[in-house]
């Protein structure tokens, strides 16, 4: 047999051993030897199948699809001898929520002067509340146009000055300052060029507006800087979750506008959105309001309050229990909207991410099969990514087990079904040691890793592994739509294809569904990745660190005493 790193367990699977040293096997006759357990193409097909089927309704929180997921899950968990790894011997972590949805006879209105015209839900905006208030009214409020939203004092970037958002609505361009920027001006790589950093994000442009005291806050949708299209922005009109009893008050409304709204709202004041753009690359652009321009909402909402459920299952270690590695998805997906054109409803989320949680459920089997690790694996399966990443949020800010001595979570949330790679797509280049682990076991399979090549999407701060990361947990993410793989079969122009037909075609829509005919064999080798890590973690006594520069260092270096 072969081993692998100079610290990797044994590997088993003879895919796994190509490019590994050669080492004396020891004598095991042929009555003795037990074959290894591996990861299996019909298991996963079959958790997609049922995870994906109607009978589950999309598998949103707080309704009957997320009762049968829960079920299914720690029914299979259980027929594993997976121990449940939630609170007080539970199979799951609680996480109270809030769900808001505005009613479809509401009313979206931009004033200029004496003059009046209404945006259309879906098609001109989308806009949703995520405060538990009985209706969202918003009448006549100042509209300020912010540009990218940024306030980066360690990057000499402030985009605010001294405009008093309260009661305002603040009107955000997508991504970073200096994404579409050219050499010569002057922002160009101040915010990592065409990598976005977590100020380009909508989650990021919410919570400052929120902080500033604003009211409203909309993203102006762009396809290329938002990294999907305005079908996905506008998937969910009106409908939002939130974390009951979170810490800051939110903005009242928040949202997408269509680029095209957005071009004629500006003009009814006087402004050419292009030309903005171009300000708003400037490190003197100032926010300003827009002279005569107001914005009205009113809307009843249906306020829910739903307990949804994280799925926690445990692998105790033997010698180090209480040093967790971390694998997970997140179950959730977006339950059922508007009829697609063959009447469809349901959104099943077949590849986001039942795909995932099925690795995750291959994972728990495999190891489980296998000889026992020194350190704990927990197997999480988080509610509401789709939300806004808020099961892993609650789990990250009360966690079950330490952060201090999580050793890596590594999360699977989209996986290719195109058969197999040359190379593994590694998301958020240059953050941690645990890259270098990935690079050495993908060798191991005759592969190479690749960097995302749209980093423009920052995919990084948009799966569950980020709520992990902002608590000092050092983290890796398989997301196949970060870049086209080099597939065997029609090397990168397919792998790019692939990723273009299901990004531009099915991501969060009715499309996303169980497939008979997917090849999985590229899939089982980024979850084969994982397993190695894992295998290799959980017998040894490193503990994988954050590399200079990143901006989640500061956080772990901090707990560093807990893991002497």
């Amino acid at each position: 047999m072969k081993y692998c790193l100079s610290t990797l367990t044994l590997l088993t699977a003879g895919l796994l051993m190509t490019a590994c040293a050669e080492k004396p096997a020891p004598a095991v006759t042929p009555a003795t030897r037990v074959e290894p357990a591996a990861i299996s193409a019909q298991r996963l097909s079959e958790h997609v199948r049922v995870l994906a089927s109607d009978e589950f309704g999309g598998r949103a929180p707080g309704t009957p699809g997320e009762e049968k997921t829960i079920a299914y899950l720690i029914e299979q968990f259980e027929a594993m001898g997976i121990e449940p790894g939630g609170p007080d011997g539970s199979w799951t972590q609680t996480v109270p929520m809030i769900h808001t949805l505005l009613d479809d006879q509401g009313s979206l209105t931009v004033h200029h002067g004496e003059d009046s015209y209404p945006l259309l839900q879906s098609q001109d905006i989308e806009v949703s509340t995520v405060r538990a208030d009985p209706a969202l009214l918003v009448d006549r409020a100042p509209v300020v146009f912010v540009g990218f939203g940024v306030s980066a004092p360690e990057r000499d970037w402030d985009d605010f000055g001294d405009i008093d958002l309260t009661g305002k609505i603040a009107l955000f361009l997508v991504n970073d300052p200096d994404f579409a920027a050219t050499a010569e001006e002057p922002v160009a790589g101040r915010f990592g060029n065409r990598r976005m950093t977590y100020y380009g994000r909508w989650a990021y442009k919410f919570e400052e507006a929120a902080r500033r005291g604003a009211l409203g806050a909309l993203v102006i949708h762009e396809t290329a800087a938002a990294g999907y299209g305005w079908s996905v922005a506008a998937s969910s009109p009106g409908e939002n979750y939130a974390l009951a009893g979170a810490g800051d008050m939110p903005v009242a409304l928040q949202g997408w506008i269509h680029g095209d709204a957005a071009a004629r709202l500006l003009a009814t004041a006087g402004h050419d959105l292009d030309q903005l753009r171009v300000a708003a690359r400037h490190p003197d652009f100032t926010a300003f309001e827009l002279e005569g321009t107001t914005f009205s909402a009113d809307f009843q909402v249906q306020v829910r309050q739903i307990d949804s459920e994280n799925v926690l299952g445990l692998l105790p270690g033997s010698t180090h229990p209480d040093e967790i590695l971390m694998v997970a998805a997140h179950w959730d997906s977006y339950g059922q909207g508007v009829p697609d054109a063959d009447g469809r409803t349901v959104r099943p989320g077949a590849n986001d991410d039942a795909l995932g949680t099925a690795g995750v459920l291959e994972l728990a089997r495999v190891l489980k099969a296998g000889p026992p690790l020194q350190r704990s694996v927990v197997f999480a399966l988080w509610t509401a990514e789709e939300s806004g990443l808020l099961g892993s949020r609650a789990y990250a800010e009360d966690p079950v087990y330490p952060l201090a001595t999580t050793v890596a979570n590594f999360t699977l949330d989209i996986l290719q079904t195109a058969g197999l790679a040359r190379d593994v797509i590694l998301v958020g280049e240059g953050q941690s040691e645990l890259e270098d682990d990935l690079a050495q076991v993908a060798a191991s399979q005759d592969r190479v890793v690749t960097p995302e090549n749209l980093p423009e999407n920052g995919l990084f701060y948009r799966a569950d592994h980020f709520s992990l990361a902002r608590g000092g947990v050092p983290v890796l993410l398989i997301m196949a739509i970060a870049g086209g793989n080099d597939l065997v079969d029609g090397g990168r122009a397919a792998g790019d294809q692939w990723v273009a037909d299901y990004v531009g075609n099915c991501y969060h829509q009715t499309c996303d569904a169980w497939d008979p005919d997917w090849n999985l064999a590229g899939a089982i080798q980024d979850i084969e990745l994982f397993q190695l890590l894992i295998e290799d973690l959980g017998n040894s006594r490193r503990w994988p660190e954050w590399k200079p520069g990143s901006e989640f260092k500061a956080v772990r270096d901090a707990s560093s005493a807990a893991r002497r």
